[in-house]
């Protein structure tokens, strides 16, 4: 029986915690698409087949009390994190509710203090420095804290991404940094992104330790995050994590991506969805009996079908707010 989840120091429970928000994570986003085409939601940027990477790294850092700053198609790391699918629908319809923004940003510019997440934006990669700046502060302050930063393969390709490695390692500041490889920055092809075979390939060049792993088992993630996150937390730096997964979707609602994508390729990548392997393995491992699969589905759909409903039917922000928090407004309230 392979039970490497408990060599791995994770009891029965924390795995299937990891599926349930693995499988959280796709239904919401599955919703989200049925939405979208229903014409109900403007834009979805799917996660779809990236969720073990996400919620693998996920349960490797400590919630309580490390700060992220996740990218767009995050979602597996913000519901671990403490966003709830509440809160994410009301930012798939733009609702006044949303945390990340009260409706003015696109969905998946996560967002939240209370649960130490970093306002993201739209232009790739500047969440990186921002990590970067926020384990400095914890360096400086001597705070007990880790930053966690994560993008895909094609915004390693950005400036900001040599600058805040560069100064990540020349600091050795309390961060790792991971790159969920999808194989595509939108349409174009990894093998045209890179002159190298990986992205670690290029940690060397910023003095801090890359690997490269499978992103389709979350175990795998869980583990080589785990070691990262030790190695930051005891003053050694920085390490650079690729973990390689495949995109299941297009790039978002707004592309077509049979103009790159054959047919074939796709398929092939379907047989590694992560859910479904997972699933496999925690069968042969004698956690995940039919009863309790069935409970889960059953629990997160009805969640899902809750959140979906409350969101589509809260208030969207009045016009006179559009403002709010841009310009000085009247008593001083910025």
């Amino acid at each position: 029986m392979n039970n490497r989840h408990i060599e791995l120091g994770l009891t029965d429970e924390a795995v299937l915690q990891m599926y349930e928000t693995m499988l959280m994570a796709r239904r919401l986003d599955e919703r989200m698409w049925l939405l979208n085409r229903s014409g109900k939601i403007p834009f979805v940027i799917s996660c779809q087949g990236q969720e073990a990477a996400q919620v693998g790294a996920a349960f490797a850092l400590n919630h309580e009390k490390d700060w992220i700053a996740p990218y767009y198609r995050d979602m597996g790391v913000v519901l671990h994190f403490g966003m709830t699918p509440k809160e994410l629908m009301l930012s798939a319809f733009a609702k006044a509710e949303d945390p990340n923004s009260g409706g003015r940003q696109m969905p998946g510019h996560f967002g939240q203090r209370k649960n130490r997440i970093l306002t993201g934006s739209s232009p790739v990669t500047t969440q990186l420095p921002h990590a970067v700046g926020v384990a400095l502060a914890a360096k400086m302050n001597k705070e007990d804290f880790i930053t966690f930063v994560t993008l895909g393969e094609g915004s390693s390709n950005q400036g900001d991404f040599h600058e805040g490695m560069n100064f990540a390692g020349v600091h050795k500041l309390p961060t790792v940094v991971m790159v969920e490889n999808n194989k595509y920055a939108i349409s174009v092809p990894a093998s045209k992104q890179l002159a190298c075979e990986h992205v670690s390939d290029r940690a060397v060049g910023y003095g801090m330790p890359g690997v490269t792993i499978d992103g389709t088992d979350p175990l795998n993630v869980y583990e080589a995050v785990k070691k990262a996150a030790d190695r930051a937390r005891s003053g050694e730096g920085p390490t650079l994590v690729e973990a390689v997964c495949y995109r299941l979707t297009a790039h978002s609602s707004d592309d077509d991506q049979r103009l790159y994508r054959d047919a074939e390729e796709l398929e092939n990548e379907k047989k590694l969805d992560p859910l479904l392997t997972f699933i496999h393995y925690l069968q042969e491992a004698n956690v995940l009996t039919e009863e309790k699969h069935n409970e889960i589905e059953e629990r997160v759909n009805q969640i899902v079908d809750e959140a979906t409903e409350y969101a589509e039917l809260a208030p969207y922000a009045k016009p006179e707010h559009a403002l709010r928090y841009v310009y000085d407004e009247k008593g001083g309230e910025a």
